[in-house]
C-alpha cells in the first residue's frame, strides 16, 4: 500500500487508525517517522515519504516519533492473510527466529538460500531480515526499559542484543533517547502505576472494532484445567518458551488488550508477545473482513449486529492439533476432560502464586512414549492421536508460523482418522489460515440452515466462495447464532 501515495496522504490527513501498521510516514524535514494516526498536525504532502515497515524507516535514517510511538503499531494484516514466502518469513521473524537461529536458520526453515530471502524481503519491505529483527529488538528493549526494573545490561541481552554498546547505540538511533532517559520518561508519565516485581505489564494494540465475546468466550469455554483459566476478568494460561516457561493474563478493554506476563527468562518476551497477539488475532483488519462478508445479504445482519469478530487461535500449533483430535465427535466438556488427563499425566508442573495454573501442556516428545491403552478413548482415536504425536515428535509433520497451509492440509489428511473437520479446524486455529472453512461442522450447518443458507457441506462450500478469503471469520459469525458458552464472555 505504501506505493499508493495519494491514498497514504489521505489516510495521514484524516488520522485514520485503520492504516496503522499498513505503512509508515517519514517526514523529510524532521527526519521522524510516524504511524498514520499520529495526533500531531500532518506535514505537507511534499514532505511525506512512505515506507512499508518501521525497519525500512530506521534503515533510511529516520527515528521514531515520541508522540504516536509507531514502533508499537499493530502488525500488518498482510502477514497473517498470506501464505507466500515473504509472509511466512515475517511470521518467523516476529516469532524471534532470527535472534535464535540467525538468517541461515530463517532461510533453512523456508527452503531458500539466505540470498533469496534477503532479496525478497528487501523488494517488498525495504529492509532485510537483520534490519527487521533489529527493529523488533529495539521495541522489545523499550518494553523492558519502561515496564521492568531490570539493569540495562540485562535488558540488552534479554532483548537479543549482542553487546551493551550495540543496545545503547540502537536505542539512541531509533528513539532519539538514551535508555536511561526512556526509563525516566516512562516513570514520569506513569508515576501513579506501581509495577509488580517479576511481572511485565503492557498494552496490546489492535485495529477497531474488536468483539471480545467469541474470542475470549471460546478460549475460556474450551480451557484445559491446569493450563488455562478465566480468573478476575482475564484469560490466563501457561506458555512453553525457548528459555523456560511463562504465565500470561489477557484482559479485554475498549481500546487495547491488557497483557501481564511472568517469564522465567526475559529473553522470551518477544516470542511471548508474538504468540499472544497471534492467539487473539490482533493484527487482523476487521474493516476489510466485515466489508467483504456484508456483501452476502444473509450474513450482513450478523456482521452489523456485532462487528469485529476475530478467530480465536492458539499459542502452540502442536498443542492445538492434539486437542483437536481429543475433541473429535465429543462435547466441549469431554474434550476438556481428556486434555486435562493428558496434562496431569505428562505435563510439566509449574508454580502459579496468582492463580490456579499447574502445568505446561505436554510437548509431542513427552507424549510420544505414552501407552495407548491408558487413554480413555476409542481404539481408532488412540491410533489417530499416537500417529499424530509421532509425526510431530520426529519432525515429519511441522506445524508453525513457517507452515505452508496447503502442504500442511495434505499431510494432515494423510494421517489416519483425519477428516475434513479436523484438518480445517487445525488450519483455522493453529495455522491461522483466514480462509479455512468448516463446511462439515454441525454448528456451522445448523446456523446456515437457520439463515436460509445451504445446509449440505457441498452446497454451503459453493455458496461460501463469495466470502473468500475470509471464510474463517464467516465461521465465527455463524457460530455466534448459537447460545453456546463459546460465544459469551464468562461472568
Amino acid at each position: 500500500m505504501h506505493t499508493d501515495t495519494e491514498r497514504c496522504v489521505r489516510a495521514v490527513q484524516s488520522k485514520d487508525a485503520r492504516f496503522d501498521g499498513w505503512f509508515f510516514t517519514a517526514v523529510l524535514t524532521t527526519r521522524i517517522y510516524c504511524r498514520p494516526s499520529c495526533p500531531v498536525v500532518p506535514p505537507k504532502p511534499a514532505n511525506m515519504v512512505f515506507y512499508p515497515s518501521a525497519a525500512a524507516c530506521q534503515q533510511a535514517g529516520y527515528r521514531a516519533c515520541k508522540r504516536c510511538r509507531p514502533d508499537t503499531s499493530p502488525g500488518s494484516p498482510e502477514w497473517n492473510a498470506r501464505a507466500d514466502t515473504v509472509a511466512r518469513a515475517m511470521r518467523l521473524i516476529r516469532d524471534g527466529i532470527v535472534d535464535r537461529e540467525g538468517v541461515p536458520g530463517l532461510a533453512a526453515r523456508l527452503g531458500y538460500s539466505t540470498r533469496q530471502i534477503e532479496r525478497q524481503l528487501r523488494a517488498e519491505l525495504g529492509a532485510g531480515p537483520l534490519a527487521l529483527a533489529r527493529a523488533q529488538r529495539a521495541q522489545t528493549a523499550r518494553l523492558l526499559i519502561e515496564t521492568t526494573g531490570l539493569p540495562m545490561a540485562d535488558v540488552a541481552f534479554a532483548a537479543g542484543f549482542a553487546s551493551v554498546r550495540t543496545f545503547n547505540d540502537t536505542v539512541r538511533e531509533v528513539f532519539a533517547l538514551a535508555p536511561g532517559e526512556l526509563r525516566t520518561r516512562a516513570a514520569r508519565d506513569h508515576k501513579r502505576v506501581t509495577p509488580t516485581p517479576g511481572v511485565i505489564a503492557l498494552r496490546l494494540p489492535y485495529r477497531a472494532p474488536l468483539n471480545p465475546d467469541n474470542l475470549f468466550g471460546h478460549l475460556a469455554a474450551t480451557a484445559v484445567p491446569g493450563v488455562e483459566e478465566w480468573r478476575d476478568g482475564a484469560y490466563r494460561r501457561t506458555l512453553t518458551l525457548p528459555h523456560g516457561h511463562g504465565i500470561v493474563a489477557l484482559t479485554p478493554h475498549p481500546d487495547h488488550i491488557a497483557c501481564r506476563l511472568s517469564l522465567t527468562d526475559p529473553r522470551d518476551l518477544t516470542l511471548a508477545i508474538s504468540r499472544c497477539r497471534w492467539m487473539l488475532d490482533l493484527d487482523a483488519d476487521p474493516v476489510a473482513v466485515d466489508d467483504q462478508l456484508r456483501t452476502d445479504p444473509l450474513l450482513a445482519p450478523l456482521v452489523d449486529k456485532a462487528p469485529g469478530r476475530r478467530v480465536p487461535r492458539t499459542v502452540d500449533a502442536a498443542e492445538f492439533a492434539v486437542r483437536a483430535v481429543l475433541g473429535q465427535q465429543v462435547s466441549t466438556a469431554a474434550a476438556r476432560t481428556h486434555a486435562a488427563r493428558l496434562v496431569t499425566a505428562h505435563g510439566t508442573p509449574v508454580d502459579d502464586p496468582g492463580g490456579g495454573l499447574t502445568h505446561l501442556f505436554p510437548a509431542p516428545e513427552a507424549l510420544a512414549a505414552l501407552d495407548p491403552a491408558a487413554l480413555a478413548l476409542p481404539r481408532s482415536r488412540r491410533t489417530t492421536l499416537t500417529t499424530l504425536v509421532g509425526a510431530l515428535a520426529d519432525g515429519s509433520l511441522r506445524l508453525g508460523p513457517d507452515s505452508d497451509w496447503d502442504e500442511a492440509r495434505v499431510h494432515l489428511a494423510g494421517l489416519p482418522g483425519f477428516g475434513p473437520w479436523t484438518v480445517e479446524v487445525i488450519a483455522m486455529r493453529a495455522l491461522g489460515d483466514p480462509d479455512a472453512f468448516l463446511a462439515t461442522d454441525l454448528g456451522v450447518r445448523r446456523a446456515a440452515a437457520g439463515l436460509g443458507l445451504p445446509a449440505t457441506p457441498a452446497a454451503l462450500t459453493a455458496r461460501a466462495a463469495a466470502w473468500r478469503p475470509w471464510r474463517a471469520y464467516a465461521v465465527q459469525y455463524l457460530w455466534a447464532t448459537d447460545s453456546h458458552p463459546i460465544n459469551h464472555l464468562p461472568a
